[in-house]
C-alpha cells in the first residue's frame, strides 16, 4: 500500500510539473486563451513585407531588405582607434546582411556584426538633421544575439552634426555624438546604457550624463537568442522613457535621474578653507576626576591553574610524551655539512599508551575571579565639543541652470561601434523620428510579426521549459536530482523492506490447510532437541523395532492376498459362462502409520 502511495505521489509530482510548463508564461500566469489560440492559428498565414518609410515622416529608417540600398547607405569605418597597438587598432570587423540563423518571416534580413573580438564601425547619415526643438525624439531598433551574449555591446550611437561626422570612414570611439542608447554586457554587469553629451552653456565644455540604471535586471536578452525591440523616447518636456519589447523598464527626468547631474549645485566648499588646529570634534572625553580604584589591580592575568585540580594517578612524570624512532634510520644520501646533524623523528611514546599521562602535569587554566584588566576612566560630555567641521561654502563660479537639456546637439547621422567577444550580432529595423505612433506601426509589421511566431512556437513544452528555466537546463537539471535524493531514497526503502517481508518464515504466509503446520524454526528446534535427548542406544532400539514391525506386516500382507486369491477362484466356479458378477469392493482409506524413522505404510484395500 505505501509502494502503491509513493508511486502516486511521484506520478502526481511530474503531472504538476508538466502543466506548469506548458501552461504558464514568463509571469506564471495561465496564457491558453480563444484569442491566443486564434492568434497562433493565424500566424502560419502571416506575411511580411518591407515596410515603406515615407522620407518625409522618418529621419532615419531601414529594414536592410534592400541590398543595393545597404550598399549605398552605409559606410564601413577605415579609422583606428587612438593609444592601442596597431594590430588590433584597425576597425577589421566584418559585416554583412543575410538571413537570421533562425529565420521567423520570409526575406527579412539584417545587419550582422560577423565576427568576434575586433573593433567594428560602420554609419550611416540621416535623411536629414534631427533638430531637438518642439518635438519629440525616438530611436527604436532590433537586436538579436544570435549566439548569446558573455562580453560586449550592442548600442547606437546618434552622431553629432559638425567637421568631424563629415567623412563617415573615419568614424571611430572619439567621433562625436549626442546620444548612445542600447544594451550592453560584460560578465555579470549588464546595462541599457543611454547616455547623451551635455554641452556647457557658459564655456562650451561637454560632459556625459549617464542615465541611472534600471530596477529591473535585463537577462534575457543576452541568453535566448531572440530578437528583442530597444526604444527610446526623449520628450520636449525634458522626460525620457526606455521600452523593451514595449514594456517600459526605465523612466524619469532629465534633471533628476543622470549622473553627474546636468545642472551643478549653486555652492561648493571652499578649496582654501582648512579645519584649525585647535577645533575640538570629540563628542566625548574621558572624566578628567575619576580615579581608579585601590583594589584594582590590573596585573592580574585573565586565567590561572585551576587550584582545585590534583594531578590523576598514574601520572607519569619522567616519561616524555614523545621519544625518537627506534626504527628510523639516516638516509644513505644524508649529508651532514648540507644538511646538519641527522636526528630521528618522533614518535608517540608507546609507554604512555596504557598510562594517564606523561610528561610535566599541568594544572588546567580557569578564569581569574580577580581579573578586572586596564582600568579606563569613564566618558563624559565633552563640554569644548564645536562639532564636525566642514569647509564653508562659496558660490560656484561654474554654476549654470540649463532649463531645457533636451534641447542636445543636433543629430546627423546614425553609427554602431562595437567590441564584442560574440559574432553573429543582428541588428533590424532601425527607425527615427518625432512620433511614437509612427514607430509602434513600424514594430507592428516588423518586430510583432516576429513575436507572434515566436510565442507560437513557445507553446511547445520544450521552448516553455527553458523560458521557465531562464535558459539554464543545466541548474535545474540538478536541483531537480537533489530534489529527487529523499523521494528515491523513500522509496528504495519501501522496496528493500517487500523484499524482506517476501523472504520471511512460512509462518507470515498464509496456510493451504487448517491443520497445524509448524513453522521451519519450530520444527528445527524440535529435531535439535529430540536428537540431544535421544542417545546411541535409544536410537538402536528405535530402529529394530521399527524392523520388526516391518517384517511382521509384510507377512501378514502377503497372508491376506493368498486368502483373496482362493475366495476369488471359488466364486468364478458358480458363475455362467459369458455372466459377469461385479463385486462390491469396500476399501478401507485409514493408513496405518508406524513411526519408524518418520515411515507410512498403508494398506491395500480388503476385498469382502
Amino acid at each position: 500500500m505505501k509502494i502503491r502511495k509513493a508511486k502516486s505521489f511521484l506520478l502526481l509530482a511530474c503531472i504538476l510539473l508538466l502543466t506548469n510548463l506548458t501552461y504558464a508564461d514568463d509571469d506564471g500566469v495561465t496564457v491558453e486563451t480563444e484569442e491566443d489560440t486564434s492568434e497562433s492559428s493565424a500566424a502560419n498565414d502571416l506575411s511580411y513585407e518591407s515596410p515603406y518609410a515615407d522620407p518625409a515622416k522618418f529621419y532615419f529608417a531601414d529594414h536592410f531588405d534592400d541590398l543595393e540600398q545597404f550598399a549605398s547607405k552605409w559606410i564601413k569605418s577605415q579609422a583606428k582607434k587612438d593609444d592601442t597597438a596597431d594590430e588590433i587598432a584597425k576597425y577589421d570587423g566584418e559585416w554583412d546582411v543575410e538571413l537570421p540563423k533562425r529565420p521567423l518571416l520570409p526575406n527579412d534580413l539584417g545587419l550582422v556584426l560577423k565576427s568576434k573580438a575586433k573593433h567594428a564601425a560602420i554609419a550611416s547619415r540621416l535623411n536629414r538633421p534631427f533638430v531637438f526643438s518642439d518635438k519629440p525624439l525616438v530611436v527604436q531598433y532590433e537586436v538579436n544575439l544570435q549566439d548569446g551574449q558573455e562580453c560586449g555591446g550592442s548600442y547606437i550611437k546618434l552622431l553629432s552634426s559638425g567637421k568631424e561626422t563629415t567623412d563617415l570612414k573615419q568614424f571611430r570611439d572619439k567621433t562625436p555624438y549626442t546620444i548612445m542608447f542600447g544594451p550592453d554586457k560584460c560578465g555579470n554587469d549588464i546595462k541599457l546604457h543611454f547616455i547623451f553629451r551635455h554641452v556647457n552653456p557658459i564655456n562650451g565644455t561637454i560632459t556625459e550624463k549617464h542615465c541611472r540604471k534600471a530596477k529591473d535586471r535585463l537577462d534575457d536578452p543576452f541568453k535566448d537568442k531572440q530578437p528583442h525591440l530597444y526604444q527610446l523616447v526623449v520628450r520636449p518636456d525634458n522626460t525620457y522613457v526606455i521600452r523593451v519589447d514595449h514594456k517600459i523598464i526605465n523612466e524619469g527626468s532629465l534633471f533628476t535621474e543622470f549622473t553627474p547631474p546636468v545642472n551643478p549645485p549653486k555652492e561648493i566648499d571652499d578649496p582654501t578653507d582648512f579645519k584649525p588646529e585647535n577645533w575640538d570634534e570629540r563628542e566625548k572625553i574621558p572624566d578628567p576626576d575619576a580615579n581608579k580604584p585601590d583594589d584594582w589591580n590590573e596585573d592580574e592575568p585573565p586565567q590561572i591553574p585551576d587550584p582545585s585540580a590534583s594531578k590523576p594517578e598514574g601520572w607519569l612524570d619522567d616519561v616524555e610524551e614523545m621519544i625518537p624512532d627506534p626504527n628510523a634510520e639516516k638516509p644513505a644520501d644524508w649529508d651532514v655539512e648540507m644538511d646538519g646533524e641527522w636526528e630521528a623523528p618522533l614518535i608517540a611514546n608507546p609507554a604512555c599508551e596504557k598510562a594517564v599521562g606523561c610528561g610535566l602535569w599541568k594544572a588546567p587554566m580557569v578564569s581569574n575571579p580577580n581579573y578586572k584588566g586596564k582600568w579606563r576612566a569613564p566618558l563624559i560630555d565633552n563640554p569644548n565639543y564645536q562639532g564636525k567641521w566642514a569647509p564653508r561654502k562659496i558660490p560656484n563660479p561654474d554654476f549654470f541652470e540649463d532649463k531645457n537639456p533636451f534641447k542636445m546637439t543636433t543629430i546627423a547621422a546614425i553609427g554602431i561601434e562595437l567590441w564584442s567577444m560574440s559574432s553573429d550580432i543582428l541588428f533590424d529595423n532601425l527607425i527615427i523620428v518625432d512620433d511614437e505612433t509612427l514607430a509602434r506601426d513600424w514594430a507592428a509589421q516588423t518586430y510583432d510579426l516576429k513575436r507572434k511566431l515566436i510565442d507560437r512556437e513557445a507553446n511547445t513544452l520544450w521552448d516553455r521549459a527553458m523560458r521557465y528555466m531562464g535558459y539554464k537546463p543545466g541548474y535545474w537539471f540538478a536541483y531537480f536530482v537533489y530534489c529527487s535524493i529523499p523521494v528515491i531514497a523513500y522509496v528504495w526503502f519501501l522496496l528493500k523492506r517487500r523484499d524482506k517481508e517476501s523472504t520471511a518464515s512460512p509462518t507470515a504466509r498464509a496456510k493451504k490447510t487448517d491443520e497445524y503446520v509448524p513453522d521451519d524454526s519450530e520444527a528445527k528446534d524440535d529435531t535439535v532437541k529430540s536428537k540431544a535427548n535421544l542417545n546411541s542406544n535409544e536410537e538402536d532400539r528405535l530402529q529394530s523395532e521399527a524392523a520388526d514391525a516391518e517384517e511382521a506386516e509384510n507377512d501378514n500382507y502377503e497372508d491376506e492376498e493368498e486368502d483373496e486369491d482362493e475366495e476369488e477362484a471359488d466364486e468364478t466356479e458358480g458363475v455362467p459362462e459369458g455372466k459377469e458378477v461385479a463385486d462390491d469392493l469396500h476399501a478401507d482409506n485409514s493408513p496405518t502409520t508406524k513411526e519408524a524413522e518418520g515411515g507410512v505404510k498403508k494398506r491395500k484395500p480388503r476385498r469382502e
